[in-house]
């Protein structure tokens, strides 16, 4: 085909409006993708984002007879979040191998493959070890900035006797930081979701009268938490994303069992993305070439860590 007649391939705006739309579903941690926090927050730059805080004093008590000195009574500061994951795929493709004339149908074959069995389950892999990683790592206070104190994974080992009694424990450890009840989410290894619907103490409710004989025993909520599943192999604490794979559990990882979360304690910001297919030319010895990049990252909000709490298992699994 002259390359006067071939069609726009340069669908990157389809191609990311495809993203944005595949995400809460087709992410594993996709709930944590359509955060609001994503569009509330200013960027300094290409790659730092600035949080504000806000304290204040308390209430004292008033004189009607007198008047006090005036003086400020709140403090403002900032949380800086830089962007550090840059990541990049491309492709060649030999005219032969597909009908010219379906080019954009087949590139969008070949993106579904490599979206559904690496980038979706790299996401995945990262989105969970950063949290961890943010949530358990102390930051020292700067200028304009405030300290973070690192928190600690409850290391309960998990049974079908006792993972209520665990799972009402971080609940507490989040209503005892007044935590938003609505809106958490627990995501959990798909072995621990197994383990919730086999749990001593767990009250079934079985509509017999509508559902015939059959019983579902798929467990989706817990106290009004929703429960999602997820492949062992993604809640680890720590990957290498320099694996040919682009991804791999790292030797030292430990298994996440359980994260309980409100969606609204992270942010998910995506500073680039770009995506374009070239056709055929000398440079490329007659081949189509198709290349993407994302500049994007993971933080978790330090003034809503307490809306965080993690299980894992101690000691570091054989991967």
């Amino acid at each position: 085909m002259p390359s006067s007649q071939i069609p726009n391939l340069n669908y990157a705006t389809q191609y990311q409006r495809a993203l944005e739309q595949a995400f809460p579903y087709a992410l594993y941690f996709g709930r944590l993708y359509s955060t609001p926090n994503n569009g509330r927050f200013r960027w300094v730059n290409s790659k730092t984002i600035e949080i504000p805080s806000i304290s204040t004093s308390g209430r004292t008590n008033a004189d009607r007879d007198s008047i006090g000195t005036a003086q400020r009574n709140y403090n403002n500061a900032w949380e800086t979040k830089t962007l550090v994951n840059e990541r990049k795929w491309s492709t060649l493709v030999h005219p032969k191998d597909i009908d010219q004339t379906n080019m954009a149908a087949s590139i969008a074959n070949i993106t579904q493959v490599f979206n559904e069995e690496h980038k979706f389950p790299e996401m995945d892999a990262y989105t969970i070890s950063k949290i961890f990683y943010d949530w358990t790592t102390s930051v020292a206070a700067s200028t304009g900035h405030d300290a973070y104190v690192g928190r600690t994974p409850d290391t309960t080992e998990l049974t079908v006797a006792n993972i209520l009694g665990v799972f009402d424990a971080l609940m507490l450890k989040m209503d005892n930081a007044r935590v938003p009840v609505t809106g958490r989410v627990l995501y959990c290894t798909n072995e621990v979701k197994t383990m919730l619907k086999n749990a001593q103490g767990l009250t079934r409710t079985f509509d017999v009268q509508n559902g015939g004989d059959m019983i579902d025993r798929e467990v989706h909520r817990l106290d009004e938490v929703e429960i999602i599943g997820v492949p062992s192999e993604l809640m680890k604490t720590l990957y290498n994303f320099s694996d040919v794979n682009g991804w791999a559990v790292d030797p030292q990882a430990k298994q996440i069992n359980m994260c309980l979360i409100l969606p609204t304690a992270v942010i998910t910001p995506v500073s680039y993305t770009f995506s374009k297919l070239d056709p055929p030319s000398a440079i490329t010895e007659g081949k189509y070439y198709y290349y993407e990049e994302a500049f994007e990252d993971v933080f978790i909000l330090n003034k809503k860590a307490d809306a965080i709490q993690f299980n894992i298992t101690e000691s570091t699994p054989s991967v």
